[in-house]
């Protein structure tokens, strides 16, 4: 009697999306003599002062937000003479956070996050992303953030001292929103390009600042992702339709293992229990205006089934669908589907004629 509530807590989890999208969680990695290992601040009020004048500014950096603040930052601190960010990455795989930022990080050691990072996403199952300074990582987990020369009323900053802002922005953002053409009043200027110029840093994976003559926004808010494969389409790019697919991710697996791993009998009724469950969810999100409406539904894998069975020895040759649907699987499911999340107006095309 218990399971048909897993039911509802996906129906939750689709209802609670927008709100915990919105308010993210940010993961700062800095080098100081205070505070060494991991700290979490909820409250901007609350960061101790003792901080490098360099290293609090950064904090603050990220608590800015963007449309919203980030629900909070875990701010792991590397001793001053430390030799890499080995024990950093290392904790860093223990606890959920949503966008990452190393200020002051060489392009070396960039690059090692960088495959550290890909790792968390593509092997270990961890869907975090990371902004990192002018690295052309080729992913959708790494923000290529590639502003230099940004005017501030402090002094002019690059790319590796701002890359926390950009965190503090993504993680921020609401999942119905872009963080495209967000405004970032405290920058006075930044280098002009044309748009041609624009569209070619664009197309290279490069999230950039503009200034549009009267304010500088983020010129468009893309992930590093330039090779496009039949898998990961061009829109793997967006920030905002990977936070999408990673809350998505998130929640099924969470929830599945905290309700489904070694309580429930594999059997086809539980696993038609469990697709209900899961497109309960899909549908809740195509209300919350995150997928579109109609195109998002789990079933059986038939196919992936059936060549399990196959390699069990089974003959499936006379089997029917339902046979082989309702065929043990062992401790394994198959479970295939459609997903579409939806993209925020970005792009306009307005054909006006002479009447």
């Amino acid at each position: 009697m218990g399971l048909p509530d897993i039911e509802v807590i996906f129906k939750s989890l689709a209802v609670s999306a927008i709100t915990r999208g919105a308010q993210g969680i940010v993961a700062l990695v800095l080098k100081d003599s205070v505070h060494n290992g991991s700290n979490i601040y909820t409250d901007p009020t609350n960061i101790p002062k003792d901080y490098s004048a360099y290293n609090l500014n950064q904090i603050n950096l990220a608590f800015q937000g963007g449309v919203q603040t980030p629900t909070s930052l875990i701010v792991y601190v590397e001793p001053s003479d430390a030799a890499d960010y080995t024990a950093a990455m290392n904790y860093l795989e223990t606890v959920k956070w949503d966008y990452g930022a190393v200020p002051g990080i060489s392009s070396t050691d960039a690059q090692t996050v960088a495959t550290w990072l890909k790792a968390l996403r593509d092997t270990k199952d961890i869907k975090a992303k990371m902004v990192l300074p002018n690295t052309a990582a080729d992913h959708e987990g790494i923000i290529n953030f590639a502003t230099d020369g940004i005017v501030l009323s402090s002094g002019t900053v690059n790319a590796t001292d701002y890359c926390s802002r950009i965190a503090g922005i993504l993680a921020g953002t609401p999942l119905t929103m872009s963080a495209t053409f967000q405004v970032l009043p405290e920058v006075i200027d930044v280098p002009h390009n044309s748009k041609t110029q624009f569209d070619t840093l664009i197309n290279e994976g490069q999230l950039v600042f503009m200034n549009d003559g009267e304010k500088v926004k983020i010129a468009r808010a893309i992930n590093s992702l330039v090779t496009l494969t039949p898998t990961k389409t061009a829109d793997w790019q967006k920030c905002k339709i990977v936070d999408i697919m990673d809350l998505q991710h998130n929640d099924i697996i969470q929830t599945f293992n905290d309700n489904y791993v070694g309580k429930v009998p594999n059997d086809y009724d539980h696993k038609c229990l469990l697709i209900t469950a899961i497109n309960a969810y899909l549908e809740g999100l195509e209300n919350q205006m995150l997928l579109d409406p109609g195109k998002n539904k789990v079933s059986l894998d038939v196919e992936a089934q059936t060549l399990y069975l196959q390699s069990k020895g089974i003959d499936t040759s006379t089997m029917s669908q339902l046979d082989i649907k309702k065929a043990n699987t062992g401790s394994l499911v198959f479970l295939t589907g459609t997903d579409r999340p939806l993209d925020a107006m970005e792009d306009l095309t307005l054909n006006l004629y002479l009447n």
